[in-house]
């Protein structure tokens, strides 16, 4: 006779109350990548240093099923010198996740947290090899805090709905 201890992930116990939330990774995939270098071979060249580099971030997510999403990771670097294009890339990296168990207002910080958190590295991989097959050294992304990112979206938000009110 199974106990209630050998229920499956996710199924109520004897007591009514469901199992550990689970937030799993279903699949990562690259929905666009792009590498241009408008001035290459000159853009290749060495300088006396470093070029300035422009880096913007934006997560958006979008339900494919009750329990499943489709979160998406963009991302754009833009080198330059003086009023040269020395490269940009932009990449917008994706992944399905499974996520059930927890508490509605828990899911859009699992949602433009952790599930970008998660895609990150992979991300950041790609990026740095795009710019060295482009004949540059790697560009490493410095960590995002997408914590931060959550919350200062929500701020903005806030000051546009109390703009639009009043």
């Amino acid at each position: 006779m199974a106990s209630k201890d050998d229920a499956p992930v996710g199924a109520a116990n004897g007591n009514g109350e469901t199992a550990q939330p689970s937030l799993n990774v279903l699949a990562q995939y690259v929905k666009d990548l792009s590498f241009e270098s408008p001035g290459a071979p000159n853009s290749l060249r060495g300088r006396d240093k470093a070029p300035g580099i422009a880096i913007n971030v934006n997560v958006n997510a979008n339900p494919l099923s009750d329990k499943q999403f489709d979160v998406n990771l963009s991302l754009n670097a833009k080198a330059s010198f003086d009023q040269e294009v020395l490269f940009n890339v932009e990449l917008v990296y994706g992944g399905v996740f499974s996520i059930s168990g927890f508490p509605q207002e828990h899911m859009l910080p699992i949602l433009f947290i952790e599930c970008p958190r998660l895609l990150f590295p992979f991300a950041r991989q790609i990026i740095a090899e795009a710019t060295r097959n482009g004949g540059f050294p790697p560009l490493m992304l410095d960590p995002i805090d997408f914590a931060q990112m959550f919350q200062q979206k929500l701020a903005e938000d806030q000051a546009a709905s109390k703009v639009k009110v009043s």
